[in-house]
């Protein structure tokens, strides 16, 4: 029985892998969270893990006196977070939200723990360094985005030694697909988060309104499977049946298809190299009846656009396309600034004067400059 170490617990992504622990037995050996304190108190006692982690200390402390008639260790803050990733296990899967999760993910790999990945933020700021740790250390990174895991399911098949002509990330397009940028300027917080197809957390369904989830996601492709960005290319597919795509230098193109549901590369992830029955509904092709793909809107929507550039000028930069963009859409669902000033945020931090090199000081260095510049921004856009 595998013994899973989940971070992020209590958010979509952690508890959509609590499902699949649930109806594949999978056993838990520790569960971090941030805050949810009455949550992860839930998921402990059903799971039993040997230890839990909050990163808030006050939450913490709480949970501590909630589980008292337990044998669960309770720890706190980033430390507490890092221990619950080091802990001996058979996969970490790093869920959590943010730059966050860059400590946690280097923790797991340092123990020589397989990362089972969903912060895109770990490759987006520690790209580099971090593959150059996990390949030290022999750690094998397992992709649990849908586009990555779909891009990782078909060079399995075809073999990792497969030459690449160019990886197709496929986009939903989000809520506001088709609509002009002016149209964009009065879109509120609550018509941004209704997403059309994925069920997600608030950060995640902005950038997919946004585009910049796919910015991000170019980045993190890149790293993971060695391809230049010229390589990968954008199209918005809005069944959000195709995951995406991998054509080879023959032409030929093998794709990863099913239903929207985040549950089937979480469980990939955590059976893989093994296919297993899951709880995933079947995919039926004749009642979808057509699937459509369209090139992205570059001027209604320039993120992708603004994450090559960062993406161009290191890990420094696309560590703080991640910080402007989480300063930004914290502030625009807070109702402070508009919906195109994200992009406008985003663009300006990225050409910020930035440290040199790519060593992990210099990322994190990077990430609170970046939030420090972008806060001064928002201040000009503020409503």
């Amino acid at each position: 029985m595998k013994r899973i170490s989940i971070l992020g617990s209590t958010g979509s992504i952690g508890t959509q892998t609590l499902d699949v622990c649930r109806r594949m037995g999978f056993s838990v050996a520790a569960l971090a969270a941030g805050n949810n304190a009455a949550l992860l108190e839930e998921q402990a006692r059903e799971f039993h893990p040997g230890l839990v982690a909050l990163f808030d200390e006050a939450a913490a402390a709480d949970l501590r006196i909630s589980l008292a008639d337990t044998d669960i260790r309770v720890l706190s803050g980033a430390e507490g977070v890092k221990e619950a990733a080091a802990c001996p296990c058979d996969i970490v899967l790093n869920a959590v939200t943010g730059i966050a999760g860059l400590a946690p993910s280097i923790a797991a790999i340092e123990a020589g723990n397989t990362l089972a990945l969903a912060n895109k933020e770990t490759l987006v700021a520690g790209g580099k360094r971090v593959m150059e740790l996990a390949a030290a250390r022999g750690v094998r990174i397992l992709p649990v985005d849908s586009e990555h895991s779909a891009i990782f399911q078909c060079l399995q098949a075809k073999g990792d030694s497969a030459r690449i002509e160019k990886l197709i990330l496929t986009a939903s397009g989000g809520p506001f697909f088709g609509r002009s940028r002016e149209e964009l300027a009065c879109v509120r917080p609550e018509d941004a988060l209704r997403h059309p197809t994925w069920a997600m957390g608030r950060k995640v369904t902005v950038d997919s309104a946004t585009m910049a989830n796919k910015g991000l996601e170019i980045i993190e492709a890149a790293h993971l499977f060695g391809i230049p960005q010229d390589k990968i290319e954008v199209i918005v597919h809005r069944e959000s049946v195709v995951h995406s795509m991998v054509e080879f230098i023959d032409h030929s193109v093998l794709a990863e298809l099913g239903v929207p549901d985040m549950r089937a590369p979480i469980q990939y992830a955590l059976t893989w190299p093994e296919r297993l029955p899951g709880a995933v509904k079947h995919l039926s092709l004749t009642e979808i009846g057509a699937l459509t793909f369209f090139p992205p809107d570059d001027l209604a929507f320039p993120s992708v656009r603004i994450a090559r550039r960062a993406l161009s000028l290191g890990c420094t930069a696309t560590a703080a396309f991640n910080a402007a963009d989480e300063v930004a859409v914290a502030t625009f669902l807070e109702g402070t600034i508009g919906f195109n000033e994200i992009p406008a945020v985003l663009e300006e931090t990225v050409e910020m004067p930035l440290p040199a090199g790519d060593s992990f000081e210099a990322v994190f260095a990077a990430d609170r400059e970046a939030r420090a510049f972008a806060a001064s921004m928002i201040l000009r856009y503020r409503r």
